[in-house]
């Protein structure tokens, strides 16, 4: 692992959904999300990072300092009572006692250089065994589809049955019945912001942003279900500062990323039906524009 992240980064990420559902809402039975007011497609900045460590975690094995401290099933305070124990360190017999002082700080930096989405996004460890409290370097918003999406219910059936009371009950063409949620086409935009001060803390490094990127760009590939239909990573622009505060504000790079309609009225059923635009003209002094993607 080479040093922490020295400069300022702020990203647009563009990513496009299929006949799927990219992020339902379990408050509403398990819909697309949708912002009620103008009809655009939402997905939460969690499910986002949640492919971002499932990306890592399979390319690295979990092993450190690529282990996933946030992942299906797991129980942090064993992961709090491991770096205590790592350190030489008493836990506290009974789980949900904290310890205080110095160790604290001790075992908040042992996991930040054990587990990647902890120095990337931030974690509270207070709970139980106490290991502190991280602000993460990196930070993503809510993606926003390009224009308003359609939320269609299709009805589907099962044919097999799970016991012989079922079988029993569906003679005939009888069926179990079920409902599927999908977004016909949605182009989302995301922005999101890497912190050279936060980095700074945590230890968030120069290998650490290229896994990042990687795991934008790739992550979709490696996340396919059929209630996703097909996802992709469609742009991943980047605005690299010169120095750790910036030379700009974040909102005036992102205008330099337009999306729009490119004809008709249409519904957008395809990649090709929007037109993505890069002002790169007029750049401020000290900021460069990259591409990772797009």
């Amino acid at each position: 692992m080479n040093g922490p992240v020295q400069n300022r980064y702020d990203f647009v990420l563009l990513f496009e959904v299929r006949d799927g559902n990219p992020n339902g809402d379990p408050d509403a039975g398990n819909l697309p999300r949708v912002d009620p007011e103008t009809g655009e497609g939402l997905v939460t900045d969690v499910c986002l990072k949640r492919k971002v460590r499932n990306y890592v975690g399979l390319l690295h094995g979990e092993q450190a300092p690529f282990e996933i401290y946030v992942k299906e099933k797991a129980i942090l305070n064993r992961q709090h009572e491991r770096a205590y124990k790592n350190l030489g360190l008493d836990p506290g017999a009974v789980e949900g006692k904290r310890t205080g002082g110095d160790n604290v700080g001790k075992a908040r930096t042992w996991m930040c250089q054990n587990f990647f989405d902890v120095r990337t996004f931030g974690a509270v460890m207070s709970t139980g065994i106490n290991a502190g409290q991280v602000r993460g370097a990196v930070q993503l918003t809510f993606a926003r589809s390009c224009g308003p999406v359609v939320s269609l219910e299709h009805s589907i059936t099962r044919m097999a049955v799970a016991t012989e009371k079922e079988a029993e009950s569906q003679q005939g063409d009888n069926r179990t019945m079920g409902r599927k949620s999908t977004v016909p086409y949605g182009l989302y935009r995301s922005h999101g912001f890497v912190s050279a001060h936060l980095a700074k803390d945590t230890g968030f490094s120069e290998t650490d942003l290229d896994l990042l990127w990687d795991a934008l760009v790739n992550m979709f590939d490696h996340d396919r279900s059929a209630a996703r239909g097909e996802m992709a990573t469609r742009g991943l622009y980047v605005f690299r500062h010169d120095n750790a505060l910036g030379r700009a504000p974040a909102h005036v790079l992102f205008d330099r990323v337009r999306v729009s309609r490119a004809g008709g009225d249409k519904p957008a059923r395809q990649f090709g039906d929007f037109r993505v635009e890069l002002d790169e003209v007029g750049v401020p002094a000290g900021v460069q524009l990259i591409r990772k993607t797009g």
